[in-house]
């Protein structure tokens, strides 16, 4: 075999390598990227409430990492600094917050990472077979609340949904179309019809 076959196999073979490189990694790559975009997209804007899951990380911490349930008054207990007042802040705040608590006294630059694991549940009452609890999923319409409750009653209204929310610190009813989303901790109501 002369040297310029032996260069041109080696062009070649290293030609083919980087090809199969880039037709794996590039969908892998595309992939983590919409992944990590949906999960930002749902937890971004998202504000904490009693009920919510959530994974703390304090780097390099594991006494000071866990798992946590938001209680009924909005609060966090965490091992060292106490309750955090978590209700209403975004997963950012509450990051914020706990490094801001552990900064003068336990840490000299912490780095946490807040993320939420379950979103608080959504209720369903009224005019369907199974009014009750039910655990939140992204992206969930108000007719799928209904079909995971069981269905419609023959003399629900299936049209629209009453909604109570709390919205600014007020609980507001808010009458929704059933192609809507539900969001964590919506209170769904099913009106019966008269006729």
């Amino acid at each position: 075999m002369t040297l310029k076959r032996v260069g041109y196999s080696l062009l070649r073979l290293i030609s083919l390598s980087i090809a199969v490189a880039y037709v794996w990694v590039l969908p892998v790559q595309a992939m983590d990227e919409a992944t990590e975009k949906t999960n930002s997209s749902t937890q971004l804007g998202y504000k904490l409430g009693s009920g919510d899951q959530i994974k703390i990380t304090v780097f390099n911490q594991q006494d000071l990492s866990g798992d946590y349930t938001v209680s009924g008054a909005g609060h966090l207990a965490l091992p060292l600094i106490g309750e955090v007042i978590v209700k209403d802040l975004t997963t950012k705040q509450v990051e914020e917050a706990i490094a801001n608590k552990l900064k003068p006294d336990y840490l000299l630059n912490p780095r946490v990472s807040v993320q939420v694991l379950n979103f608080r549940p959504f209720y369903i009452l009224g005019e369907v077979k199974e009014p009750k609890s039910y655990p939140y999923v992204d992206g969930m319409t108000y007719l799928n609340a209904v079909a995971i409750a069981g269905g419609f009653t023959y003399r629900a209204k299936e049209d629209h949904v009453i909604v109570t929310r709390e919205i600014n610190h007020q609980k507001t009813e808010i009458r929704m179309n059933m192609e809507d989303k539900v969001q964590p901790g919506d209170i769904i109501h099913i009106e019966e019809r008269f006729f």
